[in-house]
């Protein structure tokens, strides 16, 4: 069934739990994440970034996303991730996503603010939440530019500036920089936790983490409990879908269609996001 960003972030608010916002490229991540979804009964996030349109258009990827989600038993967010473009987030909204995030982190602040006002405005005519980003974090969502895997306090969301910007542009939440980053860790994440407090209480909504792959449990609990209400996750997923290709061709070299491929990908992805699932819905799910 479909619901809200603002009903997932609630439910998240309530129960004090990340939400998983899982992008789904392909269908073998799609249909796994849902299973999880299904299997665990919490709200969920389907997510489609711009950046990964070369790998399967929103056009096609998106109308299964959206139905598949419609006929599920598990509460989920259809969303548009990382549009880089208001015409992007045009195109998600017009295929029937019911929620979006604008990326104009890397724009000076006063574009990304007056952009991202835009979008809130388109989204308002179909009722949809935003979410806006500001600061910015290493690397893309599809592992590009992330070579050396460690933040960069320099590009960490300002306090007053986060203050500013949602009042400003009326985000339903907000995507901040205080050390993770997209991609995969090449060193140990250094997390600013008192970072994610502050902006918390002065910018009044919930806190979004990009870059969500491989942190610890206690890493992820303890930014839940500082304000993080939707947690990105993506690379290590997807990651473990290839090992489980690799593992398999090595097995079974005998194998020589498609078929046996996907079913690999798909178990590994679904047992990599039930073993997310289970961290950050902590007394939700058995």
């Amino acid at each position: 069934m479909l619901i809200s960003l603002k009903e997932a972030l609630a439910y998240g608010e309530k129960n004090n739990c990340g939400i998983a916002a899982i992008n789904t490229p392909t269908l073998e991540l799609l249909l796994a994440t849902i299973k999880v979804a299904e299997k665990h009964g919490v709200p969920m996030i389907l997510q489609h970034a711009e950046v990964h349109d070369p790998v399967v258009s929103i056009d096609d990827i998106g109308p299964a996303m959206l139905e598949l989600a419609k006929r599920s038993s598990a509460p989920l967010v259809v969303h548009v991730d990382h549009g880089e473009s208001i015409d992007f987030v045009r195109r998600g909204f017009e295929i029937g996503f019911n929620s979006a995030m604008f990326d104009g982190s890397r724009l000076p602040f006063e574009d990304n603010l007056a952009q991202t006002k835009e979008v809130v405005e388109l989204a308002n005519e179909y009722g949809h939440g935003v979410e806006g980003e500001l600061g910015v974090m290493p690397g893309r969502e599809d592992g590009v530019d992330s070579a050396e895997g460690v933040g960069d306090t320099s590009l960490y969301t300002d306090p007053d500036q986060a203050a500013e910007f949602v009042a400003e542009t009326g985000v339903t939440a907000l995507a901040c920089s205080f050390g993770t980053v997209h991609g995969l860790y090449k060193a140990e994440p250094k997390i600013n936790y008192d970072l994610i407090s502050t902006l918390r209480e002065r910018a009044g909504v919930p806190i979004v983490m990009h870059g969500g792959s491989g942190l610890s449990p206690a890493e992820y609990r303890e930014c839940i409990n500082r304000g993080v209400q939707k947690i990105n996750y993506y690379t290590y997923a997807d990651k473990a879908a290839l090992e489980a290709v690799k593992q398999l061709l090595v097995d079974e070299p005998s194998t020589y269609v498609m078929a046996p491929v996907t079913v690999a990908a798909r178990n590994a992805v679904q047992n990599n996001v039930d073993e997310l699932v289970q961290c950050l819905y902590e007394g939700q799910v058995a």
